[in-house]
């Protein structure tokens, strides 16, 4: 770290160099103010950070990405910045089922698995025909609504009447299904559509009716990405590279250990580089980080009313992972993979036992990113990733105890429980699907759910924070406004659901949030352009955003450096 670089006050304090944080960085420096960013990483990504082993690089949260085409919401958002930012490819195999039983592939043309159940189940004809065509309803409406993307915290009330509309307008096609969840309810609901035991079992694993039917309605509208060249972490350098080019400071190996406020409202915080504390002071702090810790941890023990932490204790949390990643000495077509995420499951196995985190019983996603993407691994070899639901909690908090500070301690009896998940799922996957796969693995890499806790911070390594669901829409768990004036919080934190959209949703409203007080004028000109009421041609000739020279140079892979 320069400590030159850093100045005593900022207009704004970004926890987190996350997709969300990295997002609102670029976005509040674009629109004229003085934004810093304090990263305790030594990389920005967060869960989109990756890793590299040896000539190998490996995603570490991505499965399939949203909204990242050439049209998609994500690729708005980043039009805004510049136009040099790295490109998702169309998806177009993206999911297989296989089982003993099963052997079905999603692709970018639903219908052709439609035309393949009708033929295999005449007898379900009619409610094959009708489980596709409500899939395409919700596709339709996904489309129609792509610029339904503001927090009513930025609206005044004829346009939140407005928008409300739109959204009843929106949620129509889901509301038939949302009652259907739970293992009882998505029997029920997988009922109204099939009578085949076997087709009704391809669902076997998903929560509610609404995770059967999306994926679908996602293929009708060529809805899934693949990342971009070098994986997704390409997203969060481009964003830091933008933000710095525009004068953002990005600190790294920077723990925030306390955020500071003045009658009732934010005056800065406090962070640690190398033992050494640092004091920076601002008009806003912009949390995109686990809203428990910044509430329990970083403020004053008052600032926060009990009830409000109790609600984010008891949240439903999405899962974290364990993950197996492999470094292979061939390409992973040559084993039978191809770019879609391939769910091996037991069709014998129970709901809750698909998603319950038992290596030898849950369902496995695999994934061979190089099969896409040429620049992950050295020539004529290969990556696959082999992941799982897990529980923080789970085996004992996986054999680690806490050490004074409440890290977990990785002793011996955590690295055995390791090797001992990784071997039960690179046999599952052997037995039953890639014969002789052991004779190829030249590096294997194991995370699991300390891993990702260590690296991002999220409470119990939670892959996308808090989901949505009756009991935290309930419990209002997620907010962008904190009862401390000007903190706000971002990311996974601030609204329900997961993944790129959310993350940069949430960096979006903050920004405008911060911008409806800072300068009226610039918050005006994104508002509309978010609402589709003007393009990116009248938002680049404004003349009231900074200019970003798209500079970016991507930095190589492993492999192309080799090469």
């Amino acid at each position: 770290m320069n400590e030159n670089q850093l100045k005593k006050y900022y207009d704004v304090i970004i926890i987190g160099a996350g997709i969300s944080g990295l997002t609102s960085s670029a976005l509040l420096s674009k629109s004229g103010l003085s934004v810093c960013v304090i990263e305790m990483d030594s990389r920005p990504g967060g869960y989109l950070a990756g890793f590299d082993r040896k000539e190998f690089r490996f995603d570490s949260a991505i499965h399939w990405l949203n909204n990242c085409g050439t049209d998609g919401w994500v690729n708005k958002v980043l039009n805004i910045i510049g136009n040099d930012f790295p490109k998702a490819k169309e998806q177009k195999r993206i999911r297989r089922f296989k089982s003993d039983e099963h052997n079905y592939l999603v692709t970018n043309k639903p219908d052709d698995l439609k035309e393949q159940w009708i033929k295999e189940f005449p007898e379900d004809k009619k409610g094959i025909i009708k489980f596709f065509r409500d899939a395409k309803r919700i596709s339709k409406s996904f489309d129609k609504h792509i610029n339904l993307s503001r927090s009513m915290d930025t609206m005044k009330p004829f346009r939140k009447m407005i928008y409300g509309i739109k959204m009843l307008d929106f949620a129509l096609p889901f509301i038939p299904h949302i009652k259907y969840n739970g293992d009882a309810g998505v029997k029920k609901g997988l009922n109204k559509y099939f009578n085949s035991a076997k087709l009704k079992k391809v669902f076997s694993s998903e929560p509610d009716l609404l995770s059967c039917l999306i994926p679908i309605s996602w293929a009708y509208s060529n809805n899934f990405q693949t990342p971009p060249t070098g994986g997704s972490q390409a997203y969060p350098e481009w964003l830091a590279s933008a933000s710095a080019a525009m004068d953002v400071d990005i600190f790294y190996q920077s723990k925030v250990t306390s955020v500071l406020t003045e009658n009732g409202s934010i005056s800065g915080l406090i962070f640690k580089n190398k033992e050494k504390d640092f004091r920076v002071e601002g008009k806003y702090v912009v949390a995109a980080m686990d809203a428990e810790t910044l509430f329990e941890k970083l403020l004053e023990k008052d600032m926060i009313p009990s009830q409000k932490k109790q609600a984010l204790q008891n949240a439903k949390l999405y899962s974290s992972a364990f993950t197996v990643s492999l470094g292979i000495d061939c390409p992973p077509e040559e084993l039978g993979l191809g770019e879609e995420n391939t769910y091996l499951f037991d069709s014998n196995e129970n709901r809750d036992e698909l998603g319950g985190g038992d290596p030898n019983k849950s369902g496995i996603h695999i994934m061979a990113s190089s099969t896409r993407d040429k620049s992950l691994a050295p020539l004529s070899k290969g990556t696959i990733t082999l992941f799982i639901p897990a529980w923080i909690e789970k085996n004992n908090f996986w054999k680690c105890e806490k050490d004074h500070n409440g890290q977990y301690i990785r002793g011996e009896k955590y690295n055995e429980l390791k090797k001992q998940f990784a071997n039960i799922l690179i046999d599952r996957v052997q037995e039953k699907l890639i014969p002789e796969l052991r004779n190829h693995i030249l590096l294997i890499d194991i995370s699991t759910p300390i891993t990702h806790e260590r690296y991002t911070g999220n409470k119990n390594g939670s892959m996308m924070g808090q989901r949505p669901g009756k009991e935290n829409m309930k419990a209002k768990v997620a907010s962008y406004k904190t009862p401390v004036k000007n903190l706000l919080l971002s990311g996974h934190w601030a609204d329900l659901g997961g993944g790129i959209l959310i993350a940069m949703k949430s960096a979006v409203n903050t920004s405008l949030m911060i911008l409806q007080k800072e300068n009226p004028e610039i918050f005006k000109l994104l508002a509309d352009y978010m609402d589709g009421k003007i393009g990116i041609e009248s938002l680049n000739s404004s003349g009231l955003l900074k200019d970003y020279n798209n500079s970016w140079v991507q930095k190589l892979t492993p492999a192309q450096k080799r090469k």
